[in-house]
């Protein structure tokens, strides 16, 4: 078979079955005695479990010497699930290899900065770039595929596991080798490179491509060079991709008929790859994504779904992870509050997600992950986990029931754009402050527009940010000549846009756009900044400043030194004279073309943006419709029956179905109208007479309109 990029399949149901939301988890049966697997089904249909995961960390099981396979104990495992109607997405379990492999081939472990070796004892030991550990896994995936090719029990493959969660960066010879492939793959020449990376800087410049080297440990306190390493960073990311390309194909090869997907990580900290790019490389979109304690938790849940359902350009994605309560691996594991459980899956059947599950089924009783939450915990079945579970699973089966497959999360009319390598060039040590990255604006201003009642939708770049009816380009901090004039053609054309500081600021290569910022787009937000105002808590220092509209910026600041006889200031600094702050520009509005351009030239943190945004609105033209939520309440929309999945009849006509969930974002219970047929209610109650409902913190309720 020949994998077509762009294409899309979902794994579909055993035969007989009807399709259904898939709901279950991470099952490792290789983990417990075989006395248990019947009575992990058991528990699993009383759930209503129709999917689980299996084989992920099993290649030393499966293979436990070279060449030496045992099926017989995962064909008994699978069989029992299949004939009990429960499908399986059967991993290639190649995510961490066999203690023989990397005792025979201690060449296929990867190397820090500093020429360390990884050695074994956790998972994810190997190094992408590797020939030896390719062939070993690609052999392992061809025995799996034959093996399992006329399997009626698996649905999809899910080949290896969180690709780079430890194996992103790679600093060996291989990963050398394949680096300077790399290079000359994407410039051509070494002058081109030399000219990329800038390397007439600190006497850099190289002659040759066997020069290159990737950004090894250069000593405490020096700066690498950005170009190289955000070529570096790029090129961990098709590193990583090439390898699940190579074990896609093998699988692929043999067995066609059946759907693969490998499971990102996105969320709104760390960025480990280049997942918009890598999402044409699956058959559908996986994400794995575990909460973050505290007030930001169901904001940061729908923020990060958003960007899902983004890259999957709205076609149904699957959580293949998420706890059911606490995780292990942080240096406080909270639990999950009463509610939270039910609540969490919903934000992510929301966003767009046609699958639920959990790692894992079954909570271990040893190893690294034993305290880590599962859907059957350590206390058993008589437990509120399980019984939450067990509530969990009757909900999807009743919206299942009721139509929701089919639908997609409606558009939104506001679109955050959100960028993968900005985030890689930004993360570098020697910039104007270390407090600023792009990843710490867009959560902010999703947050904020939810607080102005608008359900934003979280787009990549490369995406169809233009076609909304208002954009936020929030510090996306590099935009080549092709991205900027995508800017302003958009806001030429009458589109609404609002950027951010640090947006524009160098070209793909991250070379500063000169003769002032935001450089690349200067001409269509109307303003000229001459430096960056860094602010801190050191002694004396600038800590902040305040706005004419009362809000207050941090961390950084602009300094406008010019503005566009088409554009307008809405709000200026009110700042000591000895500053040279005080009355500079800091949120203006600039007509360009047809359309407008709201500049906010420094960080207002979301509180401060939710208080800007009014201003912002009416400058803009931007009216807030009826349908839009209030500060109170997360209202998400997902339809059925219109193309482009807009959820009013001036952005393409009626819907022929709606599900509309409503999410409390506060600690105190609130009110909502309710606009169809209650289906599920998570710790609220419905007046259905007034058709109104009372949502207690961390509750939900949908309804079909």
């Amino acid at each position: 078979m020949v994998f077509e990029k762009n294409g899309y399949r979902w794994p579909q149901p055993l035969k007989g079955n009807q399709p259904q939301i898939w709901y279950g988890g991470d099952y490792n049966p290789d983990q417990w005695p075989e006395s248990v697997w019947d009575e992990d089904v058991r528990l699993m249909l009383k759930a209503k479990v129709n999917l689980v995961s299996v084989g992920i960390f099993s290649w030393a099981k499966i293979e436990p010497r070279e060449g030496e396979y045992d099926f017989c104990w995962l064909d008994r495992v699978i069989d029992k699930l299949g004939r009990a109607g429960i499908a399986v997405d059967l991993a290639s379990a190649t995510a961490s290899p066999p203690m023989w492999l990397t005792q025979a081939h201690p060449e296929v472990l990867w190397r820090d900065e500093k020429g360390d070796v990884c050695w074994p004892g956790a998972r994810q030991h190997w190094r992408p770039t590797s020939p030896v550990f390719r062939e070993y896994a690609l052999k392992l995936c061809r025995a799996m595929a034959q093996h399992y090719k006329d399997n009626p029990y698996v649905v999809a493959w899910h080949v290896s596991n969180e690709y780079g969660c430890h194996n992103r960066f790679d600093y060996s010879d291989d990963a050398m080798r394949a680096f300077q492939d790399w290079c000359q793959k994407r410039y051509g020449t070494i002058e081109a490179v030399n000219e990329a990376w800038g390397t007439a800087f600190w006497a850099q410049a190289m002659t040759d491509f066997s020069q290159i080297l990737p950004p090894r440990y250069i000593g405490d306190g020096n700066f690498m060079n950005p170009g190289k390493l955000l070529d570096y960073q790029r090129f961990s990311s098709d590193a990583l991709k090439d390898f699940f390309v190579a074990e896609r194909d093998e699988l692929s090869r043999i067995t066609p008929s059946k759907p693969l997907t490998t499971n990102f990580m996105v969320s709104s900290v760390g960025v480990t790859a280049d997942y918009d790019d890598w999402a044409s490389e699956v058959d559908f979109v996986s994400n794995d994504h575990y909460f973050m304690p505290g007030e930001a938790h169901v904001d940061e849940m729908a923020y990060s779904s958003s960007l899902v359902d983004g890259i999957a350009r709205k076609r149904p994605w699957f959580l293949m992870e998420n706890s059911t309560s606490a995780v292990n691996w942080r240096s406080i594991n909270y639990r999950k509050e009463p509610g939270q459980t039910i609540r969490d899956a919903m934000v992510h059947l929301a966003m767009g997600a046609d699958a639920i599950c959990f790692f894992q089924w079954r909570q271990s009783r040893a190893g690294a992950e034993k305290f880590h939450s599962a859907m059957l915990p350590h206390a058993g079945e008589h437990s509120q986990v399980f019984r939450d579970v067990c509530e969990l699973g009757d909900d999807l089966q009743q919206l299942g029931d009721a139509g929701l497959l089919g639908t997609r999360l409606a558009k939104s009319r506001v679109a955050v754009v959100f960028d993968y390598e900005s985030e890689w060039a930004t993360e570098h040590t020697a910039t104007p402050t270390q407090n600023v990255r792009h990843f710490t604006e867009p959560l902010d201003w999703f947050r904020a527009l939810a607080d102005c009642g608008i359900t934003a939708d979280m787009v990549t770049l490369r995406s169809d940010w233009d076609t909304y009816e208002l954009a936020v380009l929030p510090s996306v901090y590099l935009l080549d000549r092709a991205n900027a004039q995508r800017v302003r053609d958009y806001v030429a054309g009458g589109g609404k846009l609002i950027v951010t500081y640090y947006t524009g600021i160098s070209d793909e290569r991250d070379h500063i756009w000169l003769g002032g910022y935001p450089g690349a787009i200067r001409d269509v937000v109307g303003v000229r900044s001459e430096e960056f105002v860094p602010m801190g808590d050191d002694a004396g220092a600038l800590h902040h400043l305040d706005l004419s509209n009362g809000t207050v910026a941090h961390d950084i600041a602009d300094h406008i030194t010019q503005i566009d006889d088409t554009a307008t200031v809405l709000a200026t600094y009110k700042a000591g004279e000895y500053t040279g702050m005080d009355g500079v520009p800091a949120l203006t509005v600039n007509r360009f073309g047809k359309g407008l351009a709201g500049y906010v030239g420094c960080r207002l943190g979301r509180l401060g943006i939710a208080a800007s945004l009014p201003a912002l609105f009416e400058a803009l033209g931007f009216e807030l419709d009826q349908t839009d939520g209030s500060d109170d309440v997360l209202r998400v929309v997902r339809v059925g029956g219109v193309d482009d999945v807009d959820d009013s009849a001036s952005h393409g006509g009626q819907p022929s179905v709606r599900f509309i969930f409503y999410f409390n974002r506060s600690r105190d219970i609130v009110t909502v109208e309710l606009e169809g047929e209650p289906l599920v209610v998570s710790h609220a109650t419905v007046d259905a007479e007034h058709a109104k409902g009372s949502i207690e913190p961390n509750g939900v309720i949908v309804v079909k309109g």
